[in-house]
């Protein structure tokens, strides 16, 4: 058995009186898309925020690659190649948009790593940092890269949240709501895109609420709920499942996504 790359152990987070996480674990194995849904509220974006360092639990443990990096600071992960994107994306609107990924190929890691795709050679940044959008959906050969990130729409925005995070070469990515705010025809041209970063040796966590987009690419699921896991298996295992249909979805639309799964 393959030892998980990232761990969580009996996660619970308290804001004041309200419990945001309780007792919640779970692994993620190398080359994992493990989904996470739930309702609004259920505590998804509370984990990322604990995994990545923006919050620290009240309780229990994350490990990643068996070291306990619970508490560290969100740019100690980072720089351990545990990367996320921000449902409410938080690129350099004031620059252009390429000059958001050399910003990170100055990093201790991008140094170390030679950035995505790199072999130790980060001389000229500006090309890499052009090179990465291009290669995640960004037109070659355009004005787009050097266009101002505030004057970009959503679709480009979401991947620059992606390529920021392939600057630093990881080997996790968490994808807070990726495909949030997107367009049918942005969203089939981004699953193939996570697609293929899976098959390049990523693993990736992925929040959604976009569920026949999410299950056209995550092997396993798990299903938050008032803070607490329901159930974690895959995506037919779980949308069969009868505390879903009555904790999250109602009847109707749980049997419109389980036709298209």
């Amino acid at each position: 058995m393959t030892d998980p790359i990232l761990k969580m152990n009996g996660l619970s987070k308290r804001f004041g009186g309200v419990k945001a996480l309780k007792d919640v674990s779970f692994d993620v194995f190398p080359g994992d898309v493990l989904g996470i849904i739930g309702p609004n509220g259920s505590g998804k974006t509370t984990i990322v925020n604990c995994i990545t360092g923006f919050i620290k639990p009240t309780s229990g443990k994350v490990f990643f690659r068996g070291k306990d990096i619970t508490g560290r600071p969100p740019h100690k992960i980072a720089d351990m190649g545990v990367t996320r994107t921000f449902q409410v994306m938080r690129p350099y609107y004031s620059l252009p948009a390429y000059k958001n990924l050399v910003i990170p190929l100055f990093s201790p890691r991008a140094k170390r790593t030679g950035g995505w795709r790199g072999g130790g050679n980060l001389g000229n940044r500006q090309t890499i940092a052009i090179d990465i959008l291009e290669d995640i959906g960004f037109e070659r050969d355009s004005y787009i890269p050097f266009k101002k990130t505030s004057t970009l729409p959503t679709g480009y925005l979401k991947r620059l949240e992606l390529a920021r995070c392939l600057a630093l070469k990881p080997e996790i990515i968490i994808c807070d709501e990726v495909f949030s705010g997107l367009s049918m025809s942005e969203i089939a041209s981004m699953v193939p895109l996570i697609e293929r970063l899976q098959d390049e040796g990523i693993t990736i966590v992925m929040i959604e609420h976009r569920l026949r987009e999410l299950f056209q690419v995550a092997n396993r699921v798990m299903v938050l709920n008032f803070g607490e896991k329901l159930i974690e298996g895959t995506p037919l295992d779980v949308m069969a499942d009868k505390k879903v249909k009555e904790a999250y979805f109602g009847s109707e639309e749980v049997e419109e996504v389980m036709t298209y799964a």
